[in-house]
């Protein structure tokens, strides 16, 4: 298995479950680990990898919903739910809560296939954002306080000559610090630099 390939994890407590889950998804050549019961789940080391989590709704030690929402605040992949008894109060409340797909035992093997690919899909693009947040965050964090300020100004459409003004400084002084921005930012344009500023939840200068 390569270190960065995703992986499926899958928690049931009926051992034919998991291996006839764990046997199907290795045909298409997933890399599947198993538990049976919710703690052994939380128990593992997670990889920083994309990953999904087919998880069943009654568990020996917790209830799969009560485990979702425990871990919705943490850095948990997609949950894919299968359950024997299943209802639609239940469906809902775990769609709600951002389940990928709900199913009902037995299961369908191409809806399952179809649940985990879009699961693994949407921790890949999850993961992609989370790191390209963290990036632009420390972009920022490498500009003075003097670019910061100018950087609010310049977002919201000033001029060089309206923000020399607005901070007292020369209109020369501003282009200086404008080409260091962009540059340190990585943006191609104030357009790009409008977007990255609204990433990073910073409000237009009053």
């Amino acid at each position: 298995m390569n270190p960065n390939d995703p992986i499926v994890f899958i928690v049931d407590d009926d051992r034919r479950i998991c291996e006839a889950l764990s046997e199907l998804l290795s045909t298409f050549d997933l890399h599947v680990v198993t538990f049976g019961s919710a703690a052994e789940y939380i128990a593992y080391p997670k990889p920083d990898v994309p990953s999904c989590l087919i998880l069943d709704v009654e568990l020996p030690d917790i209830n799969g919903l009560d485990l979702q929402s425990q871990t919705a605040q943490g850095d948990h992949p997609q949950i894919v739910f299968i359950t024997g008894h299943g209802d639609i109060p239940m469906s809902v409340k775990a769609m709600k809560a951002g389940a990928i797909e709900f199913l009902t035992k037995p299961i369908r093997e191409q809806d399952l296939l179809d649940a985990v690919r879009v699961a693994l899909d949407r921790d890949s693009i999850s993961r992609a954002e989370q790191i390209s947040g963290s990036d632009l965050r420390v972009r920022y964090e490498l500009l003075t306080p003097r670019e910061q300020d100018v950087m609010a100004l310049v977002i919201t459409g000033l001029m060089n000559k309206q923000v020399s003004n607005e901070m007292g400084i020369t209109e020369a002084t501003v282009k200086f610090h404008r080409g260091h921005i962009m540059r340190k930012m990585g943006a191609r344009s104030l357009a790009d630099l409008v977007r990255m500023a609204g990433s990073l939840g910073i409000h237009h200068a009053k």
